[in-house]
């Protein structure tokens, strides 16, 4: 089960003897356990209420005898082995010996960064306990996370395509999603709706929002415009990787449409698949009629040649690299 799952509704998830927080989502992992800590112990407790080890220094005997401690203070107490990746390695065969006839005045949280379904140990967690998987949410369902927790927290509704841009600009971690989400909402104020101007306006600051301004130029033929925008970047210091990878993300969909047009999809629909966002499709069709096929079929190649140069490929200024790439994709340059 994810997390985000499991959160809804935690009263809805029986806790048994034995629950696996596995992933690298902190955040998820620290309030999956403040629920759990609530199921088990009651209004007043909180995480800090769990007896904690850490597993990279802690043996199964001291985590045994905590787990058959008499609690004084309720009917159940939470021992909690965080980083318990090696720990549960050396005692594997252990584990699932307790499982066999575990305490049932305790639970025992085991906090990992992996859990393979291929174990013994694993199905003695399905079958009686719970897995809450702290991992980060990909494609639809992250943007239904982000609209659902826009709804839920703030009462307004985001716009698919706001929802899709959002961790484009700002990253996958659930955690700095969160936080962005709740930056967004703040600036839209009374307004119901998010939309993706907000998103460009108040994620990532100044240098994001000039990045994308920056390659909305290019796509549109404003070169000179662009360049300006590039030299501002980079003399603020913005690292030229950094701004490859915005790059990247916007002119890699229009090779692969490219491609896709090759094949005989129509242009409009194989930006579409290729991942452009809906209100910026018709503005991508007229940057490829524009430049023109010839041209157009070389994208893909020259993102990843000047990838690979910037990371040491040729021993050319990074900047010249930028501008090489600023003038080919706008068809000034031929490859």
């Amino acid at each position: 089960m994810h997390a985000t799952t499991f959160l809804k509704t935690p009263q809805a998830s029986p806790t048994g003897a034995i629950i696996v927080l596995s992933g690298d989502e902190r955040s998820l992992k620290l309030d999956s356990l403040a629920a759990l800590m609530l199921l088990v112990c009651g209004d007043d407790s909180d995480d800090s209420t769990a007896t904690k080890f850490d597993g990279k220094e802690t043996d199964w005997k001291t985590v045994r005898d905590e787990l058959l401690t008499v609690s004084m203070f309720g009917d159940r107490r939470v021992v909690l082995v965080e980083y318990a990746d090696d720990f549960v390695s050396e005692n594997r065969p252990t584990l699932e010996k307790y499982l066999e006839k575990p305490s049932k005045k305790s639970l025992l949280v085991l906090d990992v960064g992996s859990f393979p379904k291929t174990t013994k140990l694993f199905k003695a967690v399905d079958k009686l306990g719970l897995l809450i998987e702290c991992i980060e949410l990909k494609g639809a369902d992250l943007t239904r996370w982000i609209q659902t927790t826009v709804k839920e927290r703030f009462g307004k509704q985001i716009t698919r395509e706001a929802a899709m841009l959002l961790p484009e600009m700002a990253g996958t971690h659930l955690g700095l999603l969160d936080q962005e989400i709740e930056k967004v909402a703040a600036y839209a104020g009374d307004r119901p709706q998010i939309d993706s101007e907000d998103v460009r306006k108040v994620v990532g600051g100044w240098k994001a929002e000039t990045t994308w301004v920056m390659l909305d130029a290019l796509r549109d033929g404003n070169l000179g415009f662009a360049l300006t925008n590039l030299d501002k970047l980079l003399t603020s210091g913005e690292p030229a990787l950094k701004l490859m990878g915005g790059i990247a993300f916007t002119f890699r969909k229009l090779g692969i449409a490219t491609d896709l047009s090759r094949q005989g999809v129509p242009l409009s629909a194989a930006l579409k698949q290729a991942g452009v966002f809906p209100f910026q499709v018709a503005a991508a069709e007229n940057y490829l009629r524009r430049i023109g096929r010839p041209n157009a079929e070389h994208i893909s190649r020259w993102l990843l040649e000047t990838d690979l140069n910037l990371k040491g490929g040729l021993r050319t200024a990074e900047r010249l690299l930028l501008e090489q790439l600023f003038l080919q994709l706008s068809g000034k340059l031929a490859g």
